[in-house]
C-alpha cells in the first residue's frame, strides 16, 4: 500500500470532498439524468435534487421484480446518495422564480427533459443566464437538443440507447437475437461523460469567469465507448459481428465453463502471458506452435477458434479456483465470474472499504459500493442515501433563499412547495419517527 493511503478507510470521512462549496441544481429524473449529479455529490458537491411533487422522480417507482427495501426502491437508492430533496412545482411561475434564485446561489444546472420543456418553464439556458452568467449548464436527454429524432421529440431509455447505437447488436452471440445488457450502461456511461464536461466547464469558468450551455445525448455517448467498430466497417467495408464473450482484438481473451459448472474469463494476450497459460495447461509446446507464437498471428479467425477450443477443453478438466491459482502462478489474467453474493463478499472489495455497510437515519443498516476512486487528500464518499419528495424543503429555502416560516406555509398552501404523495416510493419508511434525519429549518 502507498504511505498515502496508510490511514484513507479509517480518515476518510474526516477529509472534505474535492468538490466541496460547489452547488448543482438538478432536475433529472430515471437514471441517465441523475446518476451524473451523483457522482459530483460523492466527491463533496451540495447537490439539491428538485422533483415536481407529490410523486417526484419516475425511478421511485421503477423496482426491480416490484422489490422494495423499508418502502424504497433500490434503483433510487443507489442512484441518488448525498443529495438533498427538494419538491418544486416547476409549471408555477412563482416556483420558476424560486429556482431562479436558486440557480442566483449555484454553480451548475442539470436538466434532462424533453427538448423544448425547460424554454416552456421559462428556465431554460437564456432564461438562466439572465440571472447568473457564470452558471454552468447541461440539458441531457436520449437524441439531443436538435435534429431529426429531437425535432420528432422521441422519448428514450437506456434499451433504446443500446438499440439504436448499435451497442445491443454487439452484445450478442453469432447466430443469436441482440442482446440487451441487464445494466444500465448507456444512463451511467452517459452520466460519467455529462460530467466530465461539467467539469471541464467549471475548470474554464475558473480561468475565465465564463459559463457555459452544455447539451449532450445518450445514444451518441454510448457510441464512444465502442472503440474499433467504426473504423473498421469503414475502412475495410465490413461489419463487425457479435461474437459473444470472445474478444476480436485480443486472443486469447474468451469466458470458459469449467469443471464445477463455474465460468472463469481468461486472457493471455502478450508473450509471456501466453507462455505462462500454455505451461499452465500442461502445453508448452502451443507457445511456439506456427498458428499461435505472435498475437497477429492467432488474431487469425481459423487459428482463434483453434486455440479456443483447446483452451477451452482444458478449462473443463480445471476448477474456476484452480485457474485462478494457475493465472496467479504462471502471470496471466483469470478471473471467476462473480455473482451479487460474491460481490457484496468479496475480501478484497471489504479491505479497500469499495463494498460496506451505511448507517443511514431513515433506512437503517445496508451494504452499498463506494465511489470507484480513492483520493488520498479529498476522498469520494457516501455520507447518507436518498430521502422521500420535498425532505429538505425548510431547510433549502430557509438556509439558501431566507425564507420566514410565514413565507414557507403560504409556498406549501399555494402548492409551489410540496411534500411525498402517501405512496411507496415517495414517502418515509413506516419506522420513521418523523425526526430522525430531518435538517430542521434554520
Amino acid at each position: 500500500m502507498p504511505e498515502v493511503f496508510k490511514d484513507y478507510v479509517r480518515e476518510k470521512f474526516s477529509r472534505p470532498g474535492p468538490l466541496r462549496g460547489v452547488r448543482v441544481l438538478e432536475v433529472c429524473t430515471l437514471l441517465f439524468g441523475p446518476s451524473g449529479p451523483s457522482f459530483l455529490a460523492e466527491m463533496g458537491a451540495e447537490v439539491i435534487k428538485i422533483e415536481l411533487p407529490p410523486a417526484g422522480d419516475v425511478t421511485r417507482s421503477l423496482n426491480p421484480f416490484g422489490w422494495l427495501y423499508r418502502e424504497q426502491g433500490p434503483m433510487f437508492m443507489h442512484i441518488n446518495p448525498n443529495k438533498y430533496y427538494m419538491a418544486l412545482d416547476l409549471h408555477i411561475d412563482i416556483a420558476q422564480q424560486i429556482f431562479k434564485e436558486l440557480c442566483v446561489k449555484a454553480d451548475i444546472v442539470e436538466f434532462n427533459l424533453r427538448p423544448a420543456v425547460t424554454n416552456r418553464w421559462n428556465v431554460g439556458y437564456e432564461d438562466i443566464r439572465k440571472v447568473n452568467p457564470q452558471i454552468i449548464y447541461i440539458e441531457k436527454n436520449g437524441f439531443g437538443q436538435w435534429g431529426r429524432y429531437a425535432e420528432e421529440d422521441r422519448p428514450s431509455n437506456d434499451g433504446a440507447a443500446q438499440a439504436l447505437s448499435g451497442y445491443a447488436w454487439m452484445s450478442s452471440f453469432p447466430g443469436q437475437p441482440p442482446l440487451k445488457q441487464s445494466i444500465w450502461i448507456c444512463d451511467y456511461y452517459g452520466g460519467l461523460m455529462g460530467e466530465v464536461a461539467v467539469l471541464a466547464a467549471l475548470h474554464h469558468r475558473r480561468k475565465t469567469g465564463k459559463g457555459q450551455y452544455i447539451e449532450m445525448s445518450q445514444s451518441e455517448n454510448i457510441m464512444r465507448t465502442m472503440g474499433w467498430i467504426w473504423p473498421y466497417q469503414q475502412f475495410t467495408g465490413k461489419g463487425a459481428e457479435p461474437t459473444g464473450n470472445r474478444d476480436q482484438c485480443i486472443c486469447p481473451a474468451d469466458t470458459f465453463l469449467c469443471r464445477d459448472n463455474r465460468f472463469v474469463a481468461l486472457a493471455a494476450p502478450a508473450p509471456d502471458e501466453f507462455k505462462g497459460l500454455c505451461t499452465a495447461m500442461g502445453k508448452p509446446e502451443l507457445a511456439s506452435d506456427p498458428r499461435f507464437r505472435d498475437h497477429a498471428t492467432r488474431l487469425k479467425d481459423e487459428n482463434a477458434m483453434a486455440l479456443l477450443k483447446t483452451i477451452a477443453d482444458w478449462a473443463r478438466t480445471k476448477t474456476a479456483d484452480e485457474i485462478e491459482e494457475l493465472s496467479v502462478r504462471n502471470g496471466f489474467s483469470a478471473s471467476r465470474l462473480h455473482n451479487g453474493k460474491d460481490m457484496l463478499e468479496n475480501p478484497h472489495r471489504r479491505e479497500r472499504d469499495f463494498v460496506k455497510y451505511l448507517d443511514d437515519p431513515l433506512y437503517g443498516r445496508y451494504a452499498e459500493h463506494c465511489f470507484p476512486v480513492m483520493m488520498s487528500k479529498t476522498p469520494p464518499k457516501i455520507k447518507w442515501t436518498v430521502r422521500p419528495v420535498g425532505f429538505d424543503n425548510d431547510y433549502i429555502m430557509t438556509k439558501i433563499l431566507g425564507r420566514s416560516r410565514s413565507q414557507l406555509d403560504e409556498l406549501y398552501m399555494h402548492g409551489v412547495l410540496g411534500r411525498w404523495k402517501d405512496m411507496q416510493g415517495r414517502r418515509p419508511p413506516k419506522e420513521w419517527d418523523g425526526k430522525t434525519g430531518a435538517i430542521l429549518r434554520g
